[in-house]
């Protein structure tokens, strides 16, 4: 091959590495001051680095679930009751363009060289340091410092609401956490960024009483040791786990009402936890009506006051919209993402993704609509770190993670 042909491939991969430095410095400011723009942050680079966006062979299981499950939602608005007011509302159109422009943000990733991919890596490692210290100084001062900038915009916000918008970019931070730790200790030139980036999270979210960001940090240090442990077994246990999740959903709830347990816990825990019982307990009642085709994208907003807005919970409100075919759908990809990460041998890279992977679910079951883009833009700037760290060559490492690598120790996972 001339050296003709090879430039505009060595041009493309440079573009989409400093695209994605970009994309990750941007990650910064939008994920203290406006969680909400990563969806424009995003679609942005993907929209930039639209030439680099190609499948591979091992896409395939993935990409035909995403690509049924975006054709049965897309179906379904006809006979949901929900009626946007206009384009920007249509989850129908957004889904068509996310779907494309968030792929080509994880594509660019594999595109781009092994130095881009160790730049990309890099930035987030300190970007995601400094916003935990931003996070972590917010937690110590009731949000002043947001509050203060609201305030010099002439926009200002009551105290509340201003920790409200804080702590909501604690959910990207606790996504981005994994991957940022682990090129910390490749790239960053010190595991020990790690520990702002956790004290970053838990103190806010003790401060402010966020229970998410906990739970999903614990459920990602089981689940990232056990993928760790057992590389082969580990991630296919997950796969089955979430299928099952997936697809039994409101037979769970509808079992666990039966049983009387639902109705005790839902008066006894706290009245955060009580609301979202609430919307799930409405939301099986609902379920039972259209068990198979669902009520039609975006239907939850049509349930208040049952229901605000949706579910919250992700394997519910599959199930409610798209019914018994989203539900299959959903834990196809599902299933064909944990198998991805299966491995002969111990690699750090995969426990990481298994890590953010469940960080992503533990969310989607507590906290956010399956269809918000901002959510889904995130979770593909995870997703792209996650690739960016497995395509990196083992000969980019740092030489102490080659060392580590070969150790058998757990615990490893964290330090390698």
């Amino acid at each position: 091959m001339t050296e003709a042909a090879v430039a505009p491939t060595d041009r493309l991969a440079a573009w989409c590495g400093w695209v994605l430095v970009g994309a990750f410095v941007l990650a910064v400011p939008f994920g203290w001051l406006a969680p909400r723009g990563y969806a424009a942050v995003t679609a942005l680079a993907g929209l930039l680095m639209l030439p680099s966006l190609t499948l591979e062979e091992q896409d395939r299981p993935a990409g035909i679930a995403i690509i049924t499950l975006l054709i049965w939602a897309v179906g379904s608005a006809i006979w949901s009751p929900y009626t946007p007011k206009n384009i920007g509302e249509s989850s129908s159109v957004k889904l068509l363009f996310e779907t494309v422009l968030y792929a080509s943000v994880i594509a660019g990733a594999r595109r781009t060289t092994a130095g881009g991919r160790i730049g990309l890596l890099r930035t987030l490692a300190w970007g995601m340091t400094l916003l935990a210290l931003i996070m972590l100084g917010e937690g110590l001062t009731y949000a002043s410092g947001y509050r203060a900038i609201r305030d010099a915009m002439g926009d200002p916000i009551r105290p509340d609401l201003g920790v409200k918008n804080v702590c909501q970019g604690l959910f990207g931070l606790t996504l981005l956490a994994p991957a940022a730790i682990l090129a910390a200790r490749r790239f960053g030139g010190t595991v020990w960024l790690g520990a702002p980036i956790l004290v970053g999270i838990i103190l806010p979210s003790v401060v402010f009483g966020y229970d998410a960001p906990l739970l999903g940090l614990g459920a990602a240090a089981i689940v990232g040791l056990a993928v760790w442990a057992w590389p082969r077994w580990g991630p296919r246990v997950a796969a089955i786990l979430t299928a099952a999740i997936y697809l039994t959903a409101p037979a769970l709830v509808w079992a666990a009402r039966a049983a009387g347990v639902y109705q005790q816990l839902e008066h006894a825990v706290p009245l955060s936890w009580s609301e979202r019982m609430g919307y799930w307990r409405h939301a099986s009642d609902w379920i039972s009506d259209h068990p198979a085709r669902g009520w039609g994208l975006d239907s939850s907003k049509m349930f208040g006051p049952g229901i605000i807005l949706h579910p919250h919970d992700g394997p519910l409100q599959i199930w409610l919209e798209l019914g018994l075919i989203g539900a299959v759908g959903a834990a196809v990809f599902w299933v064909a993402l944990w198998n991805g990460l299966s491995r002969k041998s111990r690699d750090p890279a995969a426990a990481v993704g298994a890590a953010t992977a469940t960080i992503y679910l533990v969310f989607g079951a507590f906290s956010f609509g399956v269809w918000q883009e901002w959510w889904l833009a995130l979770g593909a700037l995870a997703a792209t770190a996650c690739v960016a760290l497995l395509r990196t060559p083992a000969e980019a490492r740092a030489p102490r993670a080659s060392r580590a690598a070969r150790s058998r120790s757990t615990i490893a996972v964290f330090t390698e």
